[in-house]
């Protein structure tokens, strides 16, 4: 049966740059950043599935009145297999980031150019995530097209809202579609990896997106006695709260690169709009990415005490709000997706793959949290979120391979 699936995936080159740039074509961008939704996208996707004989397919749509049609659509297809114990779950998303600055890129982000010399498709999602969709579909033909049945189950996931948070794609599906997954699925993410297609994630760092507020009082600039300086307290939080949460949480995790938790201040929101006024209120935000031995509560209560030391000194009120709060278990190295990739992959790139963490957030962790074991993985060319985003057709073709050796072991 390899045999004969390997020789169907090597010939269907034309399929991928068809998938590709249909997918392409249809901007899926959310709303969170000026975007219209996955709608369009999904319905391309529901439809081109059934027309190519995919016929057990459903829809979860989660609502947003933001996005066309009032929501964010999810598409499972399945393939059945001769057992459905430890289904086969590929998750791919359907979502992705805008292009940028277009003067970066050397043709239009929305129409896929195929350097057939290099065998690269480029275009905006070209390799995130619609690398993982087409191989995941290529895989799942290659049984569909040769009336070949797995050994196991096959569930496509195409999510919305991955590339935001997964508010409105897997936190949803999770919270909302109790019975959906089960604790035996064995589940690959293809949505990170390196370029020889030998590093497996199964773990991730717990995230905190925070911004915070200071409340002060806005003055003269000949006059700082009369006001109350916000930004000098602003910015002596953010110092403190780097110094102090590095300090803290300090432990090392070679799995992760860096191993250590970060605590990085990012953005800064425009205070007064001229140079001779002392601000009255300030805010900045901060990205943390701590390793998965620290709650996400111990950090926030390092945060309160800094928070009311600056409090203190300065005389301002301080606040903050909390716009993304992830924690991650960790997928145990001997679990059967991954032991099962780790052969795949080496049957497929000649790799020896490794085990690693991420400081990144993927749809694992609500997953993890639930006691279902996933695998991030790909081959991948490292474009991702760039100027001249491409896939590369090899990796395509050869992750659609792993899938199905993943389908029948």
């Amino acid at each position: 049966m390899k045999e004969k699936l390997f020789s169907w995936i090597d010939n269907s080159v034309s399929l991928a740059v068809e998938l590709e740039t249909e997918l392409t074509k249809r901007p899926a961008i959310s709303p969170d950043s000026c975007g219209e939704g996955e709608l369009d996208k999904c319905l391309f996707l529901e439809n081109w599935l059934k027309a190519h004989g995919i016929a057990q397919i459903e829809r979860y749509d989660s609502p947003d009145a933001r996005a066309k049609g009032g929501v964010r659509p999810n598409l499972i297809a399945t393939i059945p297999g001769t057992q459905d114990n430890e289904r086969l779950w590929i998750m791919s998303h359907i979502d992705v980031v805008p292009p940028g600055e277009a003067k970066l890129w050397n043709s239009d982000p929305w129409t896929v150019k195929y350097d057939t010399a290099e065998k690269r498709l480029y275009g905006r999602g070209t390799e995130d995530n619609q690398q993982g969709i087409v191989s995941s579909i290529i895989a799942a033909l290659s049984f569909t097209e040769q009336g070949l049945k797995p050994q196991r189950t096959i569930k496509l996931l195409f999510a919305s809202d991955e590339e935001t948070g997964s508010i409105y794609g897997m936190d949803w599906l999770v919270k909302n579609k109790s019975g959906l997954f089960n604790k035996d699925d064995m589940v690959l993410i293809p949505d990170g990896g390196d370029l020889k297609g030998e590093l497996i994630e199964i773990a991730e760092k717990n995230i905190l997106w925070m911004r915070f507020v200071t409340k002060g009082k806005q003055a003269h600039g000949s006059m700082p006695d009369t006001g109350i300086n916000a930004f000098l307290a602003g910015s002596d939080l953010a110092v403190r709260l780097y110094n102090g949460l590095s300090s803290a949480f300090n432990k090392r995790d070679s799995m992760f690169d860096p191993n250590y938790s970060t605590f990085q201040p990012t953005k800064k929101e425009a205070n007064v709009p001229n140079v001779n006024t002392i601000p009255g209120e300030d805010i900045f935000y901060m990205d943390m990415r701590v390793l998965p031995c620290y709650p996400t509560a111990s950090i926030l209560e390092e945060i309160d005490k800094i928070k009311a030391e600056v409090e203190k000194k300065y005389r301002v009120t301080v606040e903050y709000g909390i716009f993304q709060k992830t924690e991650s278990k960790p997928t145990a190295p001997d679990a059967p997706i991954v032991m099962k990739l780790n052969e795949a992959a080496c049957e497929v790139y000649a790799v020896k793959p490794k085990l690693i963490g991420i400081g990144g957030g993927t749809m694992a962790a609500f997953l993890r949290n639930i006691g279902i074991d996933c695998a991030v993985w790909t081959k991948t060319a490292e474009t991702l979120h760039q100027p001249d985003e491409y896939a590369l057709i090899d990796n395509i073709l050869g992750d659609a391979k792993v899938i199905t050796l993943l389908a029948i072991h």
